[in-house]
């Protein structure tokens, strides 16, 4: 791809963007860049895009640049429906992801990981089990290091391995992994997209360049994948938690069983597995299949499976206090993943959640709060929709801030409980991401803590 004296428009500057951008200054490309954000909403990092003599149009879009341009590149949390993109796609003007640009320039295999929940886990378990087995690996995507910058690098791997989003395949055209994980597809971003079929035909993009041979790690268990992989051209690799009997990866009791064609049959352990919940099994049995997939060995799987340490904001214990244990699962954004969640707690739990909506179900919730549900704390603009859907289900009490949802879940929990911030909402009415919340329900439960002492 030949990017000297083309006319590019990069849209959005967070990480992503900002990352494309200076890849594409220094392959000789004539780049503008583009955000909606003032500036002092911005990374400084924007700074560095100046200093290489990029043009920045903050606070707005312009539709004439976007008409003017030869591409232009569109990160991720930027929606593909805003009017300049619509202008520049009238006019012929081809629009894509960092993604899709940056696997122009890949050379070695991908591993690219999808679904609605789990996708981040299981990225890392897979670079993991492939670096334990001696491979040299790149992981980041929609995690950490965009793959724009790591092309940028230069650095040489054996394997690159990647989270891609929805949103990535959206804006893809020619991306092609060697090996391709579909996690599962649960309701998710329906604010970003006209429904739910929408967004799953979304995620089975993954699939669309795959060749005979290359692989798709696909769950059997979930109902929307297995519909759909019919149309998927490449070998098939399932694991299976509920129905073993057609699965290349399985689960007896606490052993990890791997079948892949050309390869030793494998038994694992997952006595030393420190990663909570059911789903957390079946995130170990998608990343087991993909790196074995991958080239990684028996030996090298069984050591991330007995050392690998849970993330910060996904079920992560901060303390126990008074005999109450308190858990941030900031990352659990969707209706699902709150589900996945409270599954996890064999006693009562006092939940904190809200945000913003993103368009999911929170009736399908009513089971799992009926059954394990001591409280609810309603934080943020969803809390009226979350009200309405649970409320009757257990007592619900609205706090203004972190610390009075802290202080609130306190007052209501009894020993033996758990107090999860699981939100099933995105975070954006009062947190820049949902790190950013997580960090907050951290500091106000040590703040707990000592005041406890």
């Amino acid at each position: 791809m030949d990017l000297r004296s083309k006319h590019i428009l990069v849209v959005g500057l967070a990480r992503t963007g900002i990352a494309a951008a200076r890849f594409l200054q220094r392959r000789g490309a004539l780049v503008r860049a583009t955000d909606q954000a003032e500036e002092g909403r911005l990374s400084p990092d924007v700074n560095l895009l100046r200093e290489m003599g990029i043009p920045l149009e903050l606070g707005g879009h312009r539709t004439a640049s976007f008409t003017a341009a030869d591409l232009i590149v569109v990160s991720p949390g930027v929606p593909h429906t805003i009017p300049p993109l619509a202008a520049a796609r009238a006019k012929g003007i081809p629009v894509i992801g960092e993604m899709e640009l940056a696997g122009r320039f890949i050379g070695e295999p991908i591993v690219a990981v999808t679904g609605t929940n789990g996708k981040t886990t299981v990225t890392e378990l897979v670079g993991a089990m492939l670096a334990a087995s001696g491979r040299r690996v790149f992981v980041g995507g929609n995690i950490g290091t965009p793959l724009i910058a790591h092309v940028d690098s230069g650095a040489r791997v054996e394997v690159v391995v990647a989270e891609v989003s929805s949103f990535q395949l959206d804006t893809s055209d020619t991306f092609h992994p060697a090996i391709g994980v579909l996690l599962n597809v649960t309701n998710d971003h329906l604010d970003r997209y006209a429904g739910f079929e929408a967004y799953a035909t979304s995620k089975m993009r993954l699939f669309a360049n795959q060749r005979p041979g290359d692989t798709a790690v696909l769950n059997a268990a979930d109902a929307v994948v297995r519909a759909r992989a019919d149309g998927i051209r490449s070998r098939k690799l399932y694991y299976n938690l509920s129905q073993p009997a057609d699965a290349h990866a399985t689960v007896a009791g606490r052993t990890l069983n791997l079948r892949l064609p050309g390869r030793e049959d494998a038994a694992l352990s997952l006595a030393g597995f420190r990663l909570r919940g059911p789903h957390n099994i079946e995130n170990a049995a998608a990343a087991a299949l993909a790196a074995m997939a991958a080239g990684a060995g028996p030996e090298g799987i069984q050591t991330v499976l007995d050392t690998f340490a849970p993330a910060p904001h996904r079920l992560e214990t901060i303390a126990v206090i008074n005999g109450v244990e308190y858990v941030n699962d900031s990352k659990a954004t969707n209706v699902d993943a709150v589900r996945r969640g409270l599954d996890c707690f064999g006693g009562r739990v006092v939940l904190i959640m809200g945000g913003v909506d993103k368009g999911g179900d929170f009736g399908q919730l009513r089971d799992a709060v009926r059954k394990r549900g001591r409280a609810l704390v309603l934080l943020g603009g969803a809390g009226d929709l979350i009200r309405a859907a649970l409320g009757g289900l257990a007592p619900t009490q609205e706090a203004a801030s972190m610390r009075q949802a802290v202080q609130a879940a306190r007052e209501m929990a009894a020993a033996g409980d758990a107090v999860l911030l699981a939100p099933g909402c995105a975070s954006f009415d009062l947190y820049a991401n949902y790190q950013e919340r997580g960090d907050d329900f951290r500091r106000e439960v040590m703040r707990l803590k000592e005041s406890d002492k």
